[in-house]
Parts: structure tokens; sequence; C-alpha cells
């Protein structure tokens, strides 16, 4: 599965409200709760594929939720249905941005998080197109609102991407001077990057582009690491590392 040569915006666009999420997963904490993390799956996947992997994780403090998005139409397969957060055809600067599919599943992962307890670290991470999602909630929590205007009220600890790519990178550095204290959110929320040189889905390139952009739009607490050869897939070298820097920015405890 490739986005190169695909156009966005070829008719498949479906009003998010028609639209229901799949299933929840969760794989609840062993020790301690002291952090909760939505994890968002790749275009095509389900919340099983990932929640399976994370329960491997030694992180006995953390509470996983792995939702699955819409079935939907799709312009990168030609309007053709798959799960997936947002609708995408080409992943460009140049390309159009589904803002409204984009704010959806923003919101359905802010409410996924705003039933947990008051003193639990949040947190959003994804792979490929839910890493593009997880991003988005990042500017979603700098800004304090939603591309549509509306408030957005979850105080995010941790953001993490793998092989993703940062949605709506054209406006985010004017945006982020239009917003009072955006910045001060922006430098102070820690986010973790990874990306393989091999990947041939979203290419390095474009992950690279997309943290030099978020860096330069003030998110200043910027972690970006490389895995050489690595495709469209996560790799143990690259799971150890995520272990590890959550383990650091959340602060998480030990059994």
């Amino acid at each position: 599965m490739s986005f190169s040569g695909s156009t966005a915006g070829s008719g498949s666009r479906t009003t998010c409200t028609s639209l229901e999420f799949g299933r929840t997963h969760v794989v609840r904490p062993k020790g301690k709760h002291e952090a909760t993390i939505v994890w968002l799956h790749g275009l095509g996947d389900k919340g099983s594929s990932w929640s399976q992997l994370l329960e491997s994780f030694p992180l006995p403090n953390v509470k996983w939720i792995c939702p699955t998005a819409p079935t939907r139409p799709v312009a990168a397969f030609g309007g053709f249905p798959c799960t997936a957060w947002f609708d995408v055809g080409d992943i460009s600067e140049d390309a159009p941005d589904d803002l409204e599919g984009l704010d959806f599943s923003a919101a359905h992962v802010a409410n996924l998080l705003s039933t947990e307890p008051a003193d639990v670290k949040l947190c959003v991470g994804g792979f490929s197109m839910g890493a593009a999602t997880a991003l988005y909630s990042a500017t979603c929590h700098a800004f304090r609102q939603y591309g549509n205007g509306s408030p957005y009220g979850v105080n995010l600890s941790a953001v993490v991407g793998l092989s993703g790519w940062l949605p709506c990178s054209r406006t985010l550095r004017h945006r982020m001077q239009g917003v009072n204290d955006a910045g001060r959110r922006a430098a102070s929320l820690p986010v973790l990057l990874c990306h393989g040189t091999g990947d041939d889905v979203v290419a390095y390139q474009q992950g690279e582009k997309s943290t030099r952009i978020l860096s330069s739009s003030g998110f200043q607490n910027l972690t970006w690491r490389t895995y050489e050869g690595l495709g469209h897939y996560t790799m143990p070298e690259e799971n150890d590392e995520i272990c590890r820097w959550l383990s650091t920015n959340l602060c998480l405890g030990g059994t």
C-alpha cells in the first residue's frame, strides 16, 4: 500500500456524523496506574493488532486504549472503504487536509481520555495514519481547540508517532503565532517521533520534514529517532526506545 501518485479529494469524502468507530481494546496496567495512552493504528488496520503488542511492553504502570477507526471511503484507494481516522489521498504539503475527519478522530481520542482518573497522565500515540492523528491531537492541545474552533479540553502529557506525518503543516506556524500561550504549551509537551529510512509508504523525508515543521513551530521538547533500513513497520529496537522514552518523560515507577 502506497500513497504516492494518489489524488486527494477524489469524491470520497464522507460526512463524519454518519461514521461509527469500531471496537476498542484495552490493556489494563499490571502495576499502579500512572498513565493512560490511547494508541492509534494505521490505515486499514484495527485496534486489536496493536493491543497484543503493547501488552508485551515492560510498562506495568500504563493503561493502553486501542480504538478501531471507522470504516470509510479513502481517496488513496480510489474511494474503496477501509478503516481510517480521516480521508487521505497524497501525503504532501500541498495535498488538502480532511479537517473534519481529523477533528472527528481527535475528539474521539479526547473522549476516551476524558474519563480517566485525575491523577493519571494522559497521552496519545500511533503508527502511520495513527501517528498523524496523534500529532494533530498535539496541535489541538497547543491551541486548546480543534481545527473547527471547538474547545479541546484534554491536557496531554506526551505524544508518540511512528512512521507518520504532520497534517495541516502548511498553516501550523501561522496559527501558533495567533493563539495566546500556544507556544508555551507546545514547548512543554514531550514528543517522540520515529521513522525508518526504508519506509516505502510514508517516506522518511516526509517524517523528517514534519519533525522540522513541528520544531520550528515551537514544539521544542521533541525527540527524533531514525532507524536505518526500517520499512513501514516497527521493530524491537524501536519498541525498546518507546518504553525508555515513556518511562523517562512520564516518570513512570516500577512494578
